[in-house]
């Protein structure tokens, strides 16, 4: 046992996985708490909030991970990395102090602009301290994944969440109110304790000197340039909707907000599958050809799908249910948005998989490409259904636009590395193959214990 867990893909795995469920897990349960502290008005602005926070941690980390990763990971050279990892936390201070400013300068405008007083502009700035630690933590988190390892990222990330879970626990129990502003500030101090936990774990790859090289930088930023861009085009198509709800139709983020919490349950198996395959995808279009690369692709949807179908049909067939469950009685409304999100869902493994490869392998440019096009026809069509269907018109913009872009990412990855269907197919058979005789394996052993039970 110690030998496979100690395998890359057994121990990445398992900690990417439960990084990403942590993740998942304690953003519903917090949200779970919040919809039953806060009004409809200040969760949709809370909402807002981590939409324009998360959209920049996401896309920093899709310029510098992706890069640091790639180029670490591929170096022999001690000075080498130390010059890529320095090239890199100086990228990514630039980019944290420009958003700074942004903010500083525009919060009030946006604020107003989506329909939200001057209360998003004041969580903005009052976040700024979590911007500067962030700059911590996405860094170490880079240098862990350069070296392959997950544990440290996954403690991170665990204690982020843990903590303010807590924050908001104890609120609630003791019945204290609580402020957006407030939440913030939480945000902001959790961020600071992942870092010192990131820095624990990364301390033995760190060589705490710097030595940022202009000729990096721009390597970094030519190899990540596309990612950065396709990563922010990618992270806004998916909070589209939410945006276009705020600004056309006021008062509906909450709901939006509830499916698209419910939604992330189906996507996670997806993001965690990302963070593994890409430094694995990345060695294998060097050292194993198209083949190996074409392989790694088709098993990999194929049981992100598996996994993904059942989740789907349960969540579709019993939409109230589980709103109810999640957020309370008063957000029965999302249940029809949660529907058409899970159609959505069963989809987006794919294209989020196609896109991490096509990152991995060296294409980043044509992701960016998908991703503009996505993003602009889903711009369109939201508006359209907007004006048309009203309060549904969002959910059913952004379902249109996903089979529209599944559809063209399947031609494109035939393209690209020969991807096969039916091999796709044959892969989520046995994926389901393999779940029925572990079960089936296990109600076994069961029964024998049982018996053996009995017997005594």
């Amino acid at each position: 046992m110690k030998n496979r867990f100690s395998s890359y893909w057994v121990r990445s795995a398992f900690y990417s996985f439960f990084q990403r469920f942590s993740l998942t897990f304690f953003g519903l349960i917090n949200f779970m708490i919040l919809t039953r502290t806060i009004s409809e008005n200040q969760l949709g602005t809370w909402a807002l909030f981590l939409i324009i926070t998360g959209v920049f941690e996401a896309t920093k980390s899709n310029l510098l991970k992706n890069a640091h990763v790639k180029y670490v990971s591929g170096s022999p050279d001690k000075n080498e990395k130390i010059a890529i990892a320095s090239s890199s936390f100086l990228i990514n201070t630039c980019i944290s102090l420009l958003f700074i400013l942004v903010i500083i300068f525009f919060s009030e405008w946006l604020s107003q602009w989506l329909n939200a007083g001057l209360d998003l502009a004041q969580m903005l700035v009052w976040f700024i301290p979590g911007m500067l630690f962030m700059i911590f933590f996405t860094h170490f988190e880079s240098v862990q994944q350069s070296h392959l390892d997950f544990k440290g990222v996954f403690a991170g990330y665990f204690i982020r969440q843990i903590f303010f879970f807590l924050v908001l626990l104890i609120y609630w129990v003791l019945k204290k109110p609580l402020s957006l502003p407030l939440l913030a500030i939480y945000q902001s101090l959790s961020i600071a304790l992942g870092s010192i936990v990131l820095y624990v774990f990364s301390k033995k790859y760190l060589s705490h000197q710097f030595i940022a090289s202009w000729p990096w930088s721009k390597k970094i930023i030519g190899y990540g340039g596309y990612i950065f861009g396709s990563g922010l085009v990618a992270n806004i198509a998916n909070n589209l909707d939410q945006v276009m709800i705020a600004r056309y139709v006021p008062g509906s983020v909450a709901y939006y907000n509830v499916a698209s919490r419910i939604n992330n349950l189906v996507d996670m198996p997806s993001y965690a599958a990302a963070d593994i395959i890409f430094p694995k995808a990345s060695l294998a279009s060097v050292e194993e050809g198209p083949a190996r690369v074409k392989y790694l692709f088709e098993r990999m949807i194929a049981i992100l799908i598996a996994i993904t179908i059942p989740v789907a049909l349960f969540i579709i067939l019993f939409p109230k249910f589980i709103t109810t469950i999640i957020a309370g009685a008063a957000y029965t409304p999302a249940a029809g948005i949660l529907q058409i999100y899970m159609v959505t869902g069963v989809l987006r493994p794919a294209q989020n998989q196609a896109a991490n490869l096509l990152n991995s392998i060296g294409k980043p440019r044509v992701t960016f490409i998908m991703n503009t096009i996505s993003l602009s026809i889903l711009l369109l069509l939201n508006y359209i259904c907007l004006k048309e269907f009203g309060f549904y018109g969002a959910a059913i913009g952004t379902l249109i636009t996903t089979l529209i872009s599944f559809i063209t990412w399947y031609f494109l990855m035939r393209r690209m590395i020969n991807l096969d269907l039916s091999s796709v197919l044959k892969h989520i058979i046995s994926t389901y193959g393999l779940f029925y005789q572990q079960v089936k394996g296990l109600l076994s052993r069961k029964q024998k214990n049982q018996g053996s039970e009995q017997g005594i």
